[in-house]
């Protein structure tokens, strides 16, 4: 998808409440063996509660994953409020935020996919509607729709490469501080 986005503080919080550390074990078991390793008796265990400890917060795997979708979208918004008052702009922030981080966006955005994966529709949903979300901002704030799919075009590649090809570990060339200096000149020279 795009960004890994989360504030100037980019370490991922510890959750709070049970239901925070029942999301964040769901995500966690998505990411690392797929929606089959993400049983209820697995997320549990990993969340350190009782199975009846999560059935109280979601009552069902169905639930688990709507929470699970909930939490993104929440994440979005908190992101897309960042990005429209980022200081050096909507596209600086949408780039330099473009590479995986650990962030909590990132892993929601990362286990959302892997639901995506195994055909479930509403993954696929709101992963598409985020994306809208991010082009929308992008095109209002460079004034030209192709340019702004470009520009998301550049930022899905960035992201694609340090969160899923490279597994978190991008080339530190493509994403130093200096390559995203030159990536963001040329997109300037796009928008001349």
């Amino acid at each position: 998808m795009t960004s890994s986005r989360a504030g100037s503080d980019r370490r991922m919080p510890q959750p709070e409440t049970a239901r925070d550390r029942i999301l964040v074990a769901y995500e966690d078991l998505l990411i690392e063996s797929g929606e089959r390793g993400a049983t209820l008796d697995a997320v549990a265990a990993r969340a350190g509660v009782s199975k009846g400890g999560l059935l109280y917060h979601f009552g069902s795997k169905d639930a688990l994953t709507t929470g699970l979708i909930d939490r993104l979208l929440v994440l979005t918004d908190e992101d897309i409020a960042l990005m429209r008052s980022a200081p050096a702009g909507v596209v600086d922030y949408l780039i330099r935020t473009s590479v995986y981080a650990g962030t909590a966006l990132d892993r929601a955005l990362i286990a959302a996919a892997r639901l995506a994966q195994t055909s479930d529709p509403r993954a696929g949903v709101a992963l598409a509607t985020i994306r809208t979300r991010w082009l929308d901002v992008v095109a209002e704030a460079v004034g030209d729709p192709v340019v702004a799919r470009a520009i998301v075009l550049i930022s899905d590649g960035l992201y694609y490469n340090s969160a899923l090809m490279g597994m978190g570990a991008p080339d530190p060339a493509d994403t130093s501080d200096e390559a995203l200096d030159r990536l963001l000149a040329l997109i300037a020279a796009l928008r001349a």
